[in-house]
């Protein structure tokens, strides 16, 4: 995938983008960057302002202060809006009208061809069900239409929030692999969640929102850290001296039963060899690798802190 830096490859660029709701703070000047042909994950929990940045993004919501351009164009201009597709808050489809009837609907209103709707039925395996109506459609089917819509005319940047929500552990599967494939044809998506594991498999970079503050722009590689090697012995405490002999003091932290050591995994074999020197009865090493998961809660709970 794509990953430049230069100026010709930002696709959205925010910067100190904010929404103020009375007192509330919805985004607090969040400034990110989006590259072409990246899956970008915009991560944090519900209420943290995902949705609110999104919508500011999409040109749906004025910010209170900061700016948004996507595609080199000012957020919500008819430049932008025309390059842009976008699955946000659950899509509003007419009830009685079929899944085929709605994308058409959407296509004449957006200028494109009728036909872009049974490519995009097509793309998120609801070709079969186009015909029936949309009132009908279980709640995974009309986030896969949803999804459908934002396809439609194939635009350069693809905006989903929560796309997986409402699907079963099989659509939620597809629709990973979709976004993966539309990263690879060249497109753009940034999407929203609050599923770490979802956005570990297929995100290249992302973004950490709580509380309405970007606290990290990384990739999801750099974002976990390298391994690192989980150790049992005994006695514990010689355990934990030689282990600090190698990693510093601060390389070493006691989890239950077992110690995590910040050494590379290639560093096993001499980590042992000084373990059994000192008579240390090694019973098992690992190499283990933080999930974000793990990260995403370290820094929610330091934010937490640095509050109090």
């Amino acid at each position: 995938m794509n990953l430049n830096h230069d100026n010709h490859d930002t696709v959205v660029q925010t910067q100190k983008l904010t929404k103020r709701y009375g007192d509330r703070l919805a985004a607090d000047r969040v400034s990110l960057t989006v590259r072409r042909g990246e899956v970008y994950g915009f991560l944090g929990p519900n209420g943290a302002g995902k949705t609110t940045t999104l919508r500011m993004i999409l040109g749906l919501i004025r910010p209170t202060s900061g700016s948004a351009a996507v595609l080199g164009q000012p957020a919500g201009s008819p430049a932008a809006v025309a390059r842009v597709g976008a699955l946000v808050e659950g899509p509003g489809f007419y009830p009685y009208l079929s899944g085929k009837d709605n994308l058409r609907v959407m296509a004449r209103y957006r200028g494109i061809p009728e036909s872009a709707a049974d490519e995009a039925l097509e793309r998120v395996d609801l070709a079969t069900r186009g015909d029936d109506r949309f009132k009908s459609y279980s709640l995974g089917m009309k986030q896969r239409l949803g999804a459908a819509s934002a396809l439609m005319g194939d635009p350069d940047l693809v905006v989903l929030d929560e796309p997986t929500n409402g699907l079963d552990p099989a659509g939620m599967l597809d629709m990973r692999r979709l976004i993966v494939d539309l990263a690879r044809g060249g497109q753009t998506v940034l999407l929203s969640s609050h599923l770490l594991d979802e956005v570990q498999e297929i995100c290249d970079r992302v973004g950490v929102i709580n509380n309405g503050e970007l606290l990290m722009e990384s990739t999801v590689a750099e974002l976990r850290g390298g391994a690192s090697l989980a150790v049992r012995g005994r006695p514990v405490d010689r355990a934990i001296a030689v282990a600090m002999g190698l990693a510093g003091d601060d390389g070493v932290h006691v989890d239950g039963d077992r110690m995590l050591v910040d050494l590379e995994p290639a560093d096993a074999p001499a980590l042992v060899r000084e373990l059994v020197a000192a008579g240390v009865a090694v019973h098992e090493v690992t190499s283990v690798e933080r999930t974000l998961e793990e990260v995403f809660f370290e820094m929610t709970r330091n934010e937490l802190e640095a509050t109090r």
